[in-house]
């Protein structure tokens, strides 16, 4: 029996691999006449119904400043109570059918906490979205609810110049009696679907096509790239993850730019996800949500790690760094790209119309983000000042 569904969802896999190109060609996501791709990365909005309206003017205003091709909603969407689901979600895709934006979606550790599926999730945004919501479930039968990918095409043609994959990083953990022992991470089935997949659009463009890759959950590998090992766990100063335990007290500042604000937290088991990327050489980078309050960019193997911090003005945040991601690929270039993470309080700082929008003045904005320098600034220098004593 475990033999035939094996067969079963092996052809699964292979049909699921020729889904994406067709849902890609019908959404026309391509660089547009200046050869650029823009990406909006939107995470935790995580809010009730009917959300913050302060969250949905800053939405609106990045979606008519910066003009995305694509919208990637990126976990923890919406936690609103069960039976608000539909209306909830009908009021966060909103915006971008009313601005007419694509947008897709990766599932958090919360969407489907409050007695909804992430199936029928699925269903709520592809109906409130129309044509404009791009997610699907590449392989129904794979882990997860909406792993699936789109590749974007040239200006002008039919060739693949770039790909976007989606990945769900699932929610906990349990043990035999229950108990949870931490988060998630994207299964063994979703990295052998991605590796099949990318081998699929290479053969079809010719060439390995560069891309990008969402999900909620970051891998355990940022530990390695951020924090030294330790030689055994102290309680609130140690983390450990797929049997190797770091100091967490004293990150390394010079790893990456941007905002640590709290220890990162991927998923209590690793399948290997990252291995396998590195090892396709396709993936340019990663990006997460999930940890609120960190914004920051580190590299390891050659793909960038990147936290987007949180848009919610509901849940937990941080006025540092709290907004979105926006990331530009250039048709000339696709193996580079550029990323920012533009804050509230830089739209209101830019901006005095959207400053008095949402309560806030332009001053009260530029404060913020000198603060936030600041703080960077004594980051950096608690390093030096460590690495000359010791």
């Amino acid at each position: 029996m475990k033999r035939f569904l094996s067969v079963i969802l092996s052809l699964c896999l292979v049909f699921g691999m020729a889904m994406p190109a067709f849902a890609a060609k019908s959404s026309t996501l391509r660089f547009d006449e200046n050869g650029e791709f823009k990406i909006l990365h939107i995470c935790d909005c995580q809010d009730g119904y009917p959300a913050k309206e302060n969250m949905f003017k800053y939405i609106n205003h990045m979606l008519k400043t910066y003009k995305p091709d694509l919208v990637v909603l990126g976990g923890d969407n919406c936690v609103c109570l069960k039976e608000y689901k539909p209306d909830a979600i009908k009021e966060l895709v909103t915006p971008f059918v009313e601005n007419k934006v694509y947008f897709t979606l990766v599932f958090g550790n919360h969407d489907h906490e409050q007695g909804v599926d992430k199936e029928t999730l699925l269903k709520y945004y592809q109906k409130f979205g129309g044509k404009y919501c791009l997610a699907y479930d590449a392989v129904p039968e794979m882990s997860g609810t909406a792993t699936h990918n789109l590749p974007v095409y040239a200006s002008e043609g039919s060739e693949v110049k770039f790909n976007v994959w989606l990945f769900d990083s699932g929610s906990y953990v349990e043990d035999e009696n229950g108990e949870r022992l931490g988060y998630d991470c994207v299964r063994k089935d979703q990295i052998e679907w991605y590796q099949k997949t990318s081998k699929a659009l290479e053969a079809k463009a010719g060439e390995k096509v560069p891309s990008l890759a969402f999900q909620h959950i970051i891998v355990k590998e940022i530990y390695d790239v951020m924090f030294p090992k330790a030689l055994f766990e102290i309680p609130f100063v140690t983390e450990t993850y797929d049997g190797t335990t770091y100091s967490v007290f004293n990150p390394d500042t010079s790893s990456f730019i941007g905002f640590m604000l709290e220890p990162p937290s991927p998923g209590v088991f690793n399948h290997g996800q990252f291995d396998a990327m590195v090892e396709r050489g396709d993936v340019l980078g990663l990006l997460v949500g999930h940890d609120h309050i960190n914004s920051y960019e580190a590299e390891l193997d050659g793909i960038k790690l990147i936290n987007t911090p949180g848009v919610s003005m509901n849940a937990y945040g941080n006025e540092f760094v709290r907004g979105s991601r926006l990331i530009t690929i250039k048709e000339d270039d696709p193996w580079n790209f550029t990323s920012e993470v533009i804050t509230v309080n830089d739209a209101a700082a830019a901006d005095p119309e959207f400053a008095a929008s949402i309560g806030r003045s332009t001053a009260e904005a530029k404060a913020w983000i000198a603060l936030g320098d600041f703080h960077i600034f004594l980051k950096m220098l608690s390093k030096a000042l460590a690495w000359l004593i010791y």
